[in-house]
């Protein structure tokens, strides 16, 4: 089936037309998506709109269809609830300086604070996704905050949030043809200790926080990886922190997670430490090797990780 075959099907069916810019003759774009909107659903985004520019709340450089869509799903298509969370959001920005962080933000740190808790995007994932890692087990709360500060982990986060945003999804999406929208989180449990996880649970709680309310539906996959005997109590912390729809988007895995990883990422993308084949010249922590960055995907050594 041609691809303005499948544009004209999919435009009879919903209330939306097709996003601009859809290259892949196979897309098909999921519920309370532009493209599969009903016709409740499009009056929401059309109602939200409006009602955002005319209470003067409207940023045209960030609440894109695709954005509010994205907070009307967080929020069930409920406008009032959609709005109190946008608006709360662009308050959030302006109390945080996030438009500065996002310009001028330099974690000159990284490379020695990638030495105690690696935290990274890494290409894609089958389906078109950033790959984001975060080692855990890695942590040395010491070794950490004397090179760092937890303040400037967060400001990292956001920096990294608004890439994510402005710059890796529309790399992704142009990649694949389509418009991508979440990542595919790989959380590595590998040698934690709940007595370094308590020394962390306020920063997590604050990443969470920010993740869930500022912004919303761009969690894709969330792969928990070498969760030891323990996790349990720490999952009985972390769940409450979240909604249920983040919660159904998490897979809890131990030691035999590789077969799960391959199935979602290919083996040339994972690194080689999680069961793939890539192996980047300086380590695929500092790489940033992805659709977002060629010179990053160009230090790759090899397709089979051999030297």
């Amino acid at each position: 089936m041609s691809s303005s075959i499948v544009e004209q099907h999919l435009n009879a069916a919903s209330a939306s037309l097709m996003p601009p810019g859809v290259t892949d003759p196979d897309y098909v774009p999921l519920p309370g998506r532009l493209g599969n909107l009903t016709v409740i659903q499009q009056h929401a985004l059309d109602k939200f709109r409006g009602e955002l520019q005319a209470e003067g709340h409207f940023v045209p450089e960030r609440t894109d269809d695709a954005t509010l869509l994205r907070f009307l799903r967080a929020r069930k298509f409920d406008v009032v609830k959609a709005k109190e969370m946008l608006v709360s959001c662009e308050q959030w920005r302006k109390d945080y300086n996030v438009d500065d962080i996002a310009k001028s933000f330099d974690f000159k740190e990284k490379e020695q604070v990638d030495k105690y808790y690696p935290q990274y995007y890494h290409k894609t994932d089958k389906e078109g996704r950033p790959v984001y890692v975060e080692r855990l087990g890695f942590l040395d709360i010491k070794a950490l905050y004397a090179l760092t500060t937890q303040e400037r982990q967060l400001q990292r986060l956001v920096f990294e949030y608004e890439k994510f945003i402005t710059e890796r999804l529309p790399a992704c999406s142009k990649a694949v043809g389509h418009p991508v929208e979440t990542s595919c989180t790989i959380l590595d449990l590998h040698n934690v200790s709940l007595a370094n996880f308590y020394r962390v649970k306020d920063y997590v709680l604050e990443t969470s926080r920010i993740g869930q309310n500022r912004y919303p539906e761009t969690m894709g996959k969330f792969f928990i990886i070498n969760a030891p005997w323990a996790f349990s109590a720490v999952w009985a912390i972390i769940r409450p922190w979240l909604d249920e729809v983040t919660v159904s988007k998490i897979n809890i895995l131990g030691s035999s997670y590789k077969e799960q990883l391959l199935t979602n990422i290919p083996a040339e993308n994972l690194p080689k430490e999680f069961g793939g084949t890539c192996r980047c010249v300086g380590g695929c922590s500092l790489s940033d090797a992805g659709p977002w960055n060629e010179a990053g995907g160009q230090q790759v050594v090899n397709g089979n990780g051999s030297d």
